[in-house]
């Protein structure tokens, strides 16, 4: 397939994917195109950033420009869901790009926000609506929407649902929507877990993949530094100066983790926002505006805020944490080389991560690169000096110390010993030698 043109989209879509840029299909667009168009099942492994949103809402909007229908208030007729507000907010632009010079009305519902506002756009219809799961229950729970009339149901980023815990929710509202419909389901990864819903979900699927399972972007450079924990935060500093780096997406393992970042960030005068789940709606947004236009260059995400972003130009992901699940790590990396370009990713691995590590290796089928710590960085002292990989200090080099004497014995977890504080031994109190004079003074 060379172009858009080949496919039986309706004239007005074809027009709107030329005026977006786009004239050649990805393969993942190649193959879930034309089965949509015929209102079959699909069932797509892909990755994000290969064009998986263009690939179910060209055709989606061609069916409905086939056949038109005046709205009904409280009942549209696609559903599409997606795990986070940020990914539900991109779908609804994609599809009121993809659906420009026709009358059809796409909304997006989601948590965080005012429920008034969104009700009263439920009130007057709407062809697509594009929500989260949770919010769709409490309208749904409301009477303000009814599935009663989906005639599409779309998910996306299902196994992200499943991790973020949703699945009680699908299921709740599979039984809201039609058994007779199309349901199109896409997954990143496809763990047993995923394969199960999606045959709950699925009628005789047409299956289209465009990756191995589990499998990294092919165009990103991978790469693991070893060292300690509490060096981190210098070492993404250092590392963030490089003059190749120039965008970058920073990954915390949590919300507390993301904000100490951009301080630390913000004293080393790197210009850094932060978006997590403590975040508000408007707090995110303005954060990744900010990100986008360029005033801040870093942006520092957990995984929940951080799933389906698209954004171009994004040099390097750095996984300042390591997940807890290895697809994890695959979704992470997938926000760099996407569309044909090139990227580059970095994990900070602590001495205490290496088994998330092997797990990660395990998963992706490949050992990543071990890489020295940038030349020029010192590891800041005091740190834990339990023993390191190889990139623990640039070579030849070891960590200044200040003239303190001898050093005092350590025990397993780093603390000195005779260190109450961190020392599992229990605190033997000293005995007070007798003052000079004390004994001739006694009896």
């Amino acid at each position: 397939m060379t172009d858009f043109n080949q496919f039986a989209l309706a004239a007005p879509v074809r027009e709107a994917i030329a005026e977006a840029g786009y004239t050649t299909p990805t393969p993942i667009q190649t193959q879930a195109i034309g089965p949509v168009l015929e209102g079959r099942d699909v069932l797509g492994i892909a990755q994000t950033g290969t064009g998986k949103t263009l690939a179910f809402a060209a055709p989606t909007l061609s069916r409905l420009a086939a056949e038109p229908k005046p709205l009904t208030a409280r009942m549209p007729r696609v559903l599409v869901l997606a795990p986070t507000r940020e990914l539900a907010g991109q779908i609804a632009e994609s599809f009121k790009t993809y659906s420009a010079g026709q009358r059809i009305k796409i909304d997006c519902i989601f948590g965080g926000v005012k429920i008034g506002r969104q009700i009263r756009a439920l009130s007057r219809g709407s062809d697509v609506l594009v929500a989260t799961p949770g919010r769709l229950i409490d309208l749904h729970e409301q009477s303000a929407v009814d599935l009663s009339k989906i005639e599409t149901l779309i998910l996306d980023e299902a196994d992200q649902m499943l991790d973020l815990g949703f699945i009680h929710a699908l299921r709740k509202i599979a039984k809201m929507v039609p058994p007779e419909r199309q349901t199109l389901f896409f997954s990143a990864t496809m763990p047993k877990a995923i394969a199960t819903l999606s045959q709950s979900f699925l009628t005789d699927p047409v299956k289209v993949s465009v990756t191995p399972v589990s499998s990294t972007a092919e165009r990103v450079d991978q790469a693991v530094m070893h060292v300690h924990q509490k060096a981190k935060p210098a070492l993404l500093a250092h590392v963030l100066k490089q003059p190749e780096v120039r965008r970058v997406l920073v990954f915390s393992r949590t919300k507390h983790g993301a904000d100490r970042l951009v301080k630390h960030l913000a004293k080393e005068n790197i210009e850094a926002v932060a978006i997590h789940g403590n975040k508000s709606q408007n707090q995110r947004l303005k954060a990744l505006d900010a990100f986008k236009s360029g005033k801040a260059w870093v942006l520092v995400a957990t995984d929940i805020a951080a799933r389906g972003l698209d954004i171009d130009g994004l040099t390097h992901v750095i996984n300042f944490d390591l997940p807890n699940v290895p697809e994890q790590y695959v979704h992470r990396i997938g926000r760099t080389g996407r569309a044909g370009a090139s990227g580059e990713t970095i994990a900070f691995v602590a001495p205490e991560e290496r088994p998330l590590l092997r797990d990660i290796e395990k998963t992706i089928r490949m050992k990543i690169e071990e890489r020295d710590l940038p030349e020029g960085f010192e590891v800041p002292t005091p740190i834990d000096t339990a023993p390191l990989g190889k990139s623990e200090r640039p070579a030849g080099k070891s960590p200044r110390r200040r003239n303190r004497g001898p050093r005092k014995p350590r025990t397993e977890g780093g603390a000195s010993a005779g260190n109450s504080q961190n020392s599992d031994k229990p605190r033997h109190k000293r005995r007070r030698r007798p003052r000079q004079g004390a004994a001739a003074n006694a009896g």
